[in-house]
Order: C-alpha cells, then sequence, then structure tokens
C-alpha cells in the first residue's frame, strides 16, 4: 500500500511539476540571480540549461532508437516468415527503453509467445534476435544517441560500458547524459583557452594532413 501510494503521489507531483516547469524554471532563476553573486549565478544557469537540454535530447533519442529497433525486427519478421510479427515488434521496441534487462524481458516473452505455436520457430527467432540486438547495441545506438547528444559514437559506448560498471542499470541510465555534459563543457574550456592563446581556427578544425 506504501508503495502504490509513493507511486501515485510521484506521478502526481510530476505532472504538476510539467505543467508549470515554465513558471517554476524562471522563479528559481530569479532565485539564483538575486541571492548568489553573479561570478556564481552565470555559470550555475548555464550548466543548469546545457543538463536540462541534453536529458531532453537523451530520452527523445532513447524514444527514436526504440522506434528504429522495433520496426527493424518488424521487417525482419515479416521477410522470415515469423508469427505475431506486429505485437512481438512493439514489444520489443518498448522493452528497448529498458536498459539492459529490456533486451531479456522483450526476448523471453516474444519466445514465449512463438514456442506456443512451433518451438523450432521460437529458436530460429531467438537467434534473429541476437544479431538484431548486436547490430542495434554497436552501431545503431551510439549513432542515434550520439547524434542527438551531439556526442561521438565512441563516447557512448564508454559512458555505458563505465555507467555499467559502476552503477548497473542506473549509471546506464544516466552516464550518457552527463558525459554529454562533461563533454560539452571541457569542449567549450579548451575552445576557451585555444582562443586566449590566439591560435588561429585552420590550426586546430581541420584535420591534419595525412603522411604521403
Amino acid at each position: 500500500v506504501s508503495a502504490v501510494v509513493t507511486g501515485v503521489l510521484a506521478l502526481v507531483f510530476s505532472i504538476y511539476m510539467l505543467i508549470g516547469g515554465p513558471r517554476l524554471t524562471a522563479q528559481c532563476r530569479r532565485l539564483a540571480i538575486t541571492y548568489l553573486p553573479g561570478r556564481v549565478a552565470d555559470p550555475l544557469l548555464s550548466v543548469t540549461r546545457l543538463t536540462a537540454d541534453t536529458f531532453t535530447r537523451y530520452v527523445s533519442g532513447q524514444l527514436t532508437e526504440a522506434c528504429i529497433l522495433g520496426v527493424l525486427c518488424f521487417l525482419g519478421m515479416c521477410l522470415f516468415q515469423f508469427d505475431y510479427a506486429p505485437l512481438i515488434s512493439v514489444i520489443i521496441g518498448v522493452s528497448a527503453l529498458i536498459p539492459v534487462a529490456g533486451a531479456y524481458i522483450g526476448a523471453a516473452v516474444a519466445v514465449l509467445l512463438l514456442v506456443m505455436i512451433e518451438p523450432m520457430q521460437a529458436v530460429w527467432f531467438l537467434i534473429f534476435l541476437v544479431v538484431l540486438q548486436q547490430l542495434e547495441g554497436n552501431i545503431i545506438y551510439p549513432r542515434v544517441v550520439g547524434t542527438s547528444l551531439g556526442l561521438p559514437g565512441i563516447w557512448v559506448l564508454a559512458a555505458v560500458t563505465l555507467g555499467g560498471k559502476l552503477m548497473g542499470i542506473v549509471g546506464m541510465l544516466f552516464f550518457i547524459p552527463l558525459c554529454s555534459v562533461f563533454y560539452a563543457l571541457f569542449r567549450g574550456f579548451v575552445k576557451d583557452q585555444l582562443v586566449q592563446k590566439h591560435v588561429p581556427d585552420s590550426k586546430w578544425q581541420s584535420a591534419p594532413p595525412r603522411p604521403r
């Protein structure tokens, strides 16, 4: 009962925050400007804005990646003539929103549905899903999520690996947007240092010449 009440209150609280988001943000901004020194308030507001934008793009990237995975699963199931293609594709796409465990949950439900029709079809579908998950995890996911965050694919893979090792599923959820925030801040810091040293743009923006 306590868990249900807490969940309902959290949902209602989240809805109220979303409805009054702009007003609440403006109030927090006024408080920071009023009670904090300018040299503290300006960087704090800038980092907060960057973090909020990054997490927004991360969620949109996750939804896009889940839709791509669901469509690819549907096309593959139609190509190989598996049963329940629309239903299973929706299950795989929705479960992809859950890091790590989502792939196993979606696969278990899909295999359970197919094994009741034909066990051998369930085995072939499982092989197809493993190949699709590898393609999605190593090629599609870093490109889609990395593009939405402005983060190179190699750093997306590094953030997922490091976050999973340190904090499990929670780390995999939050390390990608956090890594994107730090990447943007560090990139801006390096750019400012290059400008202060009067390094021309052509020297650090272009790729180095290839040796002959």
